[in-house]
């Protein structure tokens, strides 16, 4: 009998998720010996956040999608192309905002904590996970920015707050999240999610 193609396509995805969970232990060896104790820090809290969707059987897409996005996040902070690159910034606030309120939406799901996105008691399960998930990725854009203005005042001055910055990035959060919500209840983000 011959392997299912579906099958195997996700077992080539959840590879290369785990490559990039790979990188991003590399990258806690390399912020440590090349940058410092901080740097290392930050990759360590990298790797922490990789090991979240292997651990709630995400779907492979956003398992890729979320750890990629989160070690490319950890880098452009810590190779300054956010200062580099001036828009850079606001689309990677975007991006993880809207991957890590997904994660986190499968996290409160598979702890029973809200319905899932195709939960057939619910007249409308698909809108109520796109608010869900919108309202989750608003709070954490906050929480973000809580972290960077901490950021900033007691850890590092190199870290980029001001109100434009500020509020650029809540409002690149916010779309984000919206945009995730709508994915979500489309059916696009957590299709294939392991069971």
């Amino acid at each position: 009998m011959r392997p299912d193609p579906s099958t195997r396509s996700v077992a080539a995805a959840t590879v290369v998720a785990d490559a990039v969970r790979v990188a991003a232990a590399v990258s806690v060896v390399v912020g440590l010996v090349v940058f410092g104790p901080l740097a290392g820090a930050l990759f360590f809290l990298v790797l922490g956040g990789t090991m979240i969707p292997r651990a709630l059987r995400a779907p492979a897409s956003l398992d890729i999608a979320y750890c990629v996005s989160i070690l490319v996040a950890g880098w452009a902070a810590q190779l300054d192309w956010y200062v580099a690159v001036s828009w850079l910034d606001v689309v990677v606030h975007a991006a993880v905002t809207g991957l890590v309120a997904t994660v986190v939406h499968l996290a409160l799901v598979r702890l029973d904590a809200v319905a899932p996105v195709d939960d057939a008691r619910l007249r409308h399960p698909r809108w109520g996970s796109a608010v869900v998930t919108t309202a989750l990725g608003v709070a954490l854009a906050t929480v973000w920015e809580f972290g960077e203005w901490f950021g900033h005042v007691r850890i590092d001055d190199r870290i980029q707050v001001g109100y434009a910055d500020t509020i650029a990035d809540l409002a690149a959060g916010t779309v984000g999240a919206v945009l995730a919500g709508i994915l979500l209840a489309r059916g696009v983000l957590l299709t294939g999610a392991r069971p």
